[in-house]
């Protein structure tokens, strides 16, 4: 039986690498290039619903990137 279900992931350059993080689950990785961050993340994934259930996840809907300035002494 073969299940899918639709992730949402972002992302971004951190320094010299590419971070991507599953909005979903609490799963991250990073490659040189965005393919090789997005490969990586599907295979941190698979790795983690190996012994995770997908009823877990969060809904993400109509994710949008925010701006806030925060200050700090």
């Amino acid at each position: 039986m073969n299940n899918s279900f639709q992730l949402q992931n972002v992302v971004w350059k951190e320094g010299k690498f590419y971070v991507a993080q599953c909005l979903n689950v609490d799963v991250s990785s990073f490659g040189k290039t965005k393919k090789e961050a997005l490969d990586n993340l599907n295979e941190a994934l698979e790795l983690y619903f190996e012994d995770q259930k997908p009823t877990k996840l969060v809904k993400i809907e109509n994710p949008s990137i925010v701006k806030h300035r925060f200050q700090y002494a």
